[in-house]
């Protein structure tokens, strides 16, 4: 059963890493592997427990008779429900800022990013909205910044080709943002939820390998770009009736929705409470100071009816589905004991935390960068700096305490490695879908510059490891 269990991971893997061949969505094909895997475990429940959780399932029975409901039962509470609630605060995280971002669009806080990029200089535009790019990923997840950005570009640029580079860009500065910080990307928000970075330590340390990713292919890009911009012209969008806000409250508005992203870390470190209800503190308040801004609103409710919030909505929900669909496929092949021994292999055989990292960027890029970090993370917990110092491999150890270089070159590698082919993240998908950018056409002009910011950044993270 184990066997087979690993063997409907690597089929959806193979779902996954085909899906713009197969159009067979991500999310159907990872809430799929979950079902039936944790399915399968729970019909064999009694051999994985008692070849795993002996001990803890003899607590739980405390004297009562072994069975199979019993046996189901203890799955239930004591097993499945942590992959759960792993899952769940990263969803919910996400819902909350999904709702934050739909808020202030439709008060149009945002407006103001097409006024910064009106300019007739193909590259002033590329750097300015590649800029714009790199810093709202790093505050929101990179699949809703790049939604954000290519509808975007699409009233700044009239040429087809020139709005495929600028989209590249767009998908290279969201990946490399969203990877700087622990909100930008799942990857990262999961590594902090779980105590293997902090949020301070983890930014600092992929700060310059983020940039270095990042710059590289973006000048690159620039160079195969004409001295001017194909533009339309430019006109702020038709709101209706639904936002009378001026400029000054959607500032505050803004402020609020992503100053108060800024606090999260924060908040975590004081309470140590879960992320997300700390992103739930932040929409409250924004809801409020919403509500006082449009209390003369008579039909509020058509602030929900816009065509682009829909859209941006569904592209999340999508998003946190795949999320919660890899996390409890890859939790249940853990608890079969198969990762352990991909784990002992690793160990007597690898023994090299840079060469994980080049092997998860290069999987990355064929099959999706969040699976690919998830599937790396799922083989180690997270270490304790005591017990390991005492250990004959301390050193190599120590790559997997908090804040361990392991957390951070996968991190690393999982997120700028979706850019070498663009199917390998949500942000690139949504560029293939929205300008039917051929695969192809991507991997020579664009693909090989990322792959040369992943070298070039990786290369600056070894440094910076050594010396500092």
């Amino acid at each position: 059963m184990t066997l087979i269990i690993v063997a409907i991971l690597i089929f959806g893997y193979i779902l996954i890493a085909t899906s713009h061949i197969t159009n067979v969505n991500k999310a159907a094909v990872s809430i799929f592997m979950c079902t039936v895997g944790w399915v399968l475990y729970i019909s064999y429940g009694t051999d994985f427990v008692m070849s795993q959780h002996p001990d803890e399932y003899g607590a739980f029975l405390a004297g009562a008779q072994h069975s199979s409901s019993n046996v189901k039962m203890f799955i239930a509470d004591n097993i499945y429900i942590k992959y759960v609630g792993k899952a769940a605060e990263i969803m919910l995280f996400f819902l909350a800022t999904m709702t934050i971002v739909g808020i202030l669009l439709n008060n149009g806080c945002f407006d103001f990013l097409r006024e910064i990029m009106l300019t007739r200089k193909s590259r002033k535009l590329l750097w300015i909205m590649s800029s714009v790019t790199f810093l709202l990923s790093a505050n929101l997840d990179n699949f809703t910044t790049t939604s954000m950005m290519l509808v975007i570009m699409h009233t700044l640029v009239a040429s087809r080709r020139q709005r495929i580079l600028y989209g590249c860009a767009v998908v290279i500065a969201a990946n490399c943002g969203g990877a700087l910080t622990v909100i930008g990307d799942p990857t990262g928000l999961f590594l902090w939820t779980n105590e293997a970075v902090t949020a301070t330590n983890f930014s600092m340390s992929l700060m310059v390998p983020c940039l270095i990713a990042w710059l590289i292919p973006t000048y690159m890009i620039g160079r195969a770009l004409p001295e001017t911009v194909a533009s339309e012209s430019f006109t702020l969008p038709y709101r209706g009736d639904d936002t009378n806000l001026n400029r000054s409250q959607r500032i505050v508005l803004l402020f609020v929705g992503i100053g108060g992203l800024w606090f999260i870390p924060t908040f975590h470190s004081i309470t140590k409470l879960s992320p997300f209800l700390g992103a739930l503190c932040v929409l409250a308040v924004l809801w409020v100071v919403n509500e006082i801004f449009n209390r003369k609103l008579m039909n509020a409710d058509q602030m929900i009816q816009k065509r682009f919030p829909r859209a941006l909505q569904y592209g999340v929900v999508q998003m946190m589905l795949f999320v919660v669909g890899i996390m409890l496929a890859l939790g249940v092949v853990r608890e079969t004991g198969a990762l352990n021994y991909v784990t002992d292999w690793i160990d007597n055989n690898v023994h090299n935390v840079w060469v994980l990292g080049i092997f998860t960027g290069l999987l990355s890029s064929v099959l999706d960068n969040f699976a690919s970090a998830m599937s790396m993370f799922s083989l180690y917990p997270v270490a304790d700096a005591a017990a390991t110092a005492t250990l004959a491999n301390a050193d190599y150890m120590q790559n997997f305490v908090q804040n361990g270089l392991f957390w951070k070159i996968i991190a690393f590698t999982a997120g700028v490695g979706g850019n070498i082919i663009v199917f390998g993240s949500m942000s690139g998908m949504a560029l293939i879908k929205v300008e039917r950018l051929h695969i192809f056409w991507y991997i020579k002009n664009v693909g090989f510059y990322a792959l040369i910011g992943l070298a070039a950044g990786l290369a600056a993270m070894a440094v910076i490891s050594i010396y500092l």
